[in-house]
């Protein structure tokens, strides 16, 4: 795609860093809002289409507390602005080409959110191209459609994602780490062995390393998959069934109506997810074993086992020195961490999901499917890769089912008026009977039975619960009842 425009010149670089250091702070994607950006700096520009509108691929060098950290951009210019896009406007720029007439001031955006320009990605990976360090790649078989519309999905945050009909998502990574990103890594691998539970990689964009990338491997930019249009994410439908249940009318108000409460049965309401988390649980359990025929199987030895329950006590130390209202459940998860280092043994390791909750889960008319493999965007690209125990995902699905279920309790209004330890009750009666279909579930479609290693599920899930505690105190404080009231159920 090539215009007869002659728009087709980056704006003076000065000029663009001033007012990227402006814009980028303010993006929801971008993960140094703690501190101000020292320098900014433009890594590589590689032109990808010419004319009006123009569109430029970025890598922006950030500096930043003595380190660097490398953001994607595709950077749009146009002469005029549409409204449409005024709401990713970065800031406007003299643009002087050379023996230009018509040099003016240009307007410059976010192009993820143009679909006049980012069909140029389909474009290029259909047809296997590389344009300049940039190359963009098809899996073995594949034939991607050019004629689509992209719609941005508004909702993400480390990333950003886009809608190409309703046939493919091409999730673009925002802040970019070393060598080929985990999401690419997995999801290939998987789609190669033939995994039902992801959807199958068309084809992804990479970056040859060089200065300000990684040296070795190229850099992944963007991964294009099929879209799972009939989906629903698992956190939508976890939400409507407790929705349901909090609207479901209580016990009869009699002799034996605290009593009644007490064996609240979270299934007498319309909309039961059981059933759906019992085969959530299958399909996490299928997943796990194609990880592991895949990437293969490592036996941690004792002693590094007895090092992590160190580090999970030392954890939940820190934190309950910056949230003293974690203190008193101190006692109980310092137990369950000792218990861990007491009965320590070799462990399986192998390569997980690492950032396992109802948001990375679809339902669709088949069955569930598992997405975003990159892990928690916090952890360095070490931690990332780090094998664990597949355990550690099957805790971080029922932290999950616990935040799902007091999620309405957190936004006053939602639910129906009932006193705060009722609805309580009602909220770890869904958790409970969901936590337990899963686990069924997983245990059934031969997953390590969470029932049969209830010290290390439980280790697993404390932790869980310790950093989450940490992250709602620094980020969302009027969350932080949430995991503070699991807690209470969790360690009685």
């Amino acid at each position: 795609m090539r215009g007869k425009d002659r728009l087709t010149v980056l704006p003076p670089h000065p000029a663009l860093t001033r007012a990227l250091a402006e814009w980028l702070p303010r993006q929801r994607w971008f993960g140094g809002k703690d501190g101000p950006i020292d320098d900014l700096a433009i890594g590589t520009a590689t032109e990808l289409h010419t004319g009006d509108p123009a569109l430029h691929h970025l890598v922006l060098d950030v500096h930043q507390n003595g380190a660097i950290d490398h953001y994607q951009l595709l950077l749009g210019v146009r002469r005029e602005l549409p409204d449409r896009l005024r709401h990713v406007e970065i800031g406007a720029s003299t643009h002087d080409a050379p023996g230009d007439p018509d040099s003016r001031a240009v307007r410059l955006y976010d192009a993820a959110h143009d679909p006049d320009l980012t069909r140029t990605l389909l474009d290029e990976l259909a047809a296997g191209a590389s344009i300049g360090p940039l190359r963009f790649r098809h899996a073995d078989g594949a034939r991607i459609r050019t004629d689509l519309t992209s719609l941005p999905i508004t909702a993400e945050q480390s990333n950003t994602s886009l809608l190409f009909g309703d046939a493919y998502i091409c999730k673009l990574f925002r802040r970019l780490s070393r060598g080929v990103n985990l999401d690419l890594e997995v999801n290939l691998a998987l789609t190669r062995g033939g995994c039902a539970h992801v959807p199958a990689v068309l084809g992804w964009i990479e970056l040859d390393p060089g200065p300000g990338t990684s040296q070795g491997e190229p850099v992944t930019l963007g991964l294009l998959s099929d879209y799972l249009h009939t989906g629903a994410d698992g956190w939508s439908l976890a939400i409507a069934s407790v929705r349901d249940w909090f609207a479901h009318p209580p016990p009869p108000r009699d002799a034996g109506w605290e009593g009644a409460w007490a064996e609240l049965d979270a299934s007498a309401a319309g909309g039961d997810f059981a059933a759906e988390a019992e085969r959530l649980g299958a399909a996490t359990a299928a997943v796990h074993r194609a990880l592991a025929d895949t990437f293969g199987v490592t036996l941690l030895p004792a002693a590094e086992v007895r090092a992590m329950a160190a580090r999970m006590n030392a954890e939940l130390t820190e934190t309950c020195r910056a949230v003293p209202r974690l203190a008193p459940h101190a006692k109980s998860l310092t137990g369950a961490f000792l218990d861990l280092a007491a009965r320590a043994e070799p462990l399986a390791v192998q390569r997980v999901h690492g950032d396992y909750h109802l948001g990375q889960v679809l339902r669709t008319e088949s069955g569930w499917t598992l997405l975003d493999f990159e892990g928690e965007p916090a952890r360095t690209q070490n931690e990332r890769r780090a094998l664990a125990h597949p355990l550690r995902d099957v805790a971080g699905m029922l932290r999950s089912f616990e935040y799902a279920a007091r999620f309405l309790i957190a936004k006053p209004g939602t639910v129906p008026p009932e006193p705060a330890g009722r609805l309580e009750t009602r909220a770890h009666a869904w958790a409970a009977r969901n936590r337990a279909a899963f686990c069924r579930g997983y245990a059934a479609a031969g997953g390590p039975d969470p029932a049969a290693h209830s010290v290390l599920i439980r280790a697993f899930e404390f932790e869980k619960a310790v950093y989450e505690v940490r992250y709602e105190a620094r980020n969302r404080p009027a969350w932080l009842p949430v995991p503070l009231k699991s807690l209470a159920h969790l360690t009685a």
